[in-house]
């Protein structure tokens, strides 16, 4: 998810008030503005949090607080931060503020997704969700992404191919309040 789309987002959802600035061309150079006081908020994946520093130093000292998780559930290493979904029961958002959360944060539940094309057997299409779900469970992956602390997450190909439904049946009114909030 873009980080200048959850301001946009907050806003909507439960009226969060941010002024966005963009231009950072590094990733370090977004922390050193956090750390030198330029920037108050910033918005980045739980993975990419927890897989580098200064983040996690920040966290253990109190330098930082996390104010929301986008996931569907709250990620164990940050369990007393309250999802987007808690947070829009808290400020009482109705269903129609709800709708554009949803399906922007679809986004981050397909993550990095491997697909093929319309029209692949079934029997096919069974034998690579098969091998993915194995790649997935080998001990030296497994390993790798533990020495480099990453998670492995990984949603299954039904899973996907169904929230990938979900989102392109969209009615056109919530399309058109998308083009708005992408400033498209």
């Amino acid at each position: 998810m873009s980080a200048t789309l959850l301001p946009k987002l907050l806003e909507q959802t439960i009226g969060g008030k941010f002024k966005v600035l963009t231009g950072f061309l590094r990733v370090p150079d977004i922390d050193v503005a956090v750390e030198g006081g330029a920037l108050q908020c910033r918005a980045l994946s739980i993975d990419g949090f927890f897989s580098y520093e200064p983040h996690p130093t920040w966290l253990r000292s109190g330098f930082i607080r996390v104010l929301v998780q986008t996931g569907a559930w709250r990620d164990p290493r940050l369990a007393d931060v309250p999802t987007l979904s808690e947070t829009m029961d808290e400020f009482m958002t109705p269903d129609s503020g709800r709708a554009p959360a949803q399906l922007v944060l679809a986004s981050s539940e397909f993550g990095r997704p491997i697909v093929g094309p319309p029209g692949i057997p079934p029997d096919r299409a069974k034998a690579l969700r098969d091998a993915f779900d194995n790649a997935m469970k080998d001990p030296a992956l497994v390993a790798q992404a533990k020495k480099e602390n990453l998670d492995l997450n990984p949603a299954s190909g039904r899973e996907l191919e169904a929230l990938a439904k979900q989102v392109v049946a969209q009615p056109r009114d919530l399309i058109e309040r998308m083009k708005k909030l992408l400033g498209k």
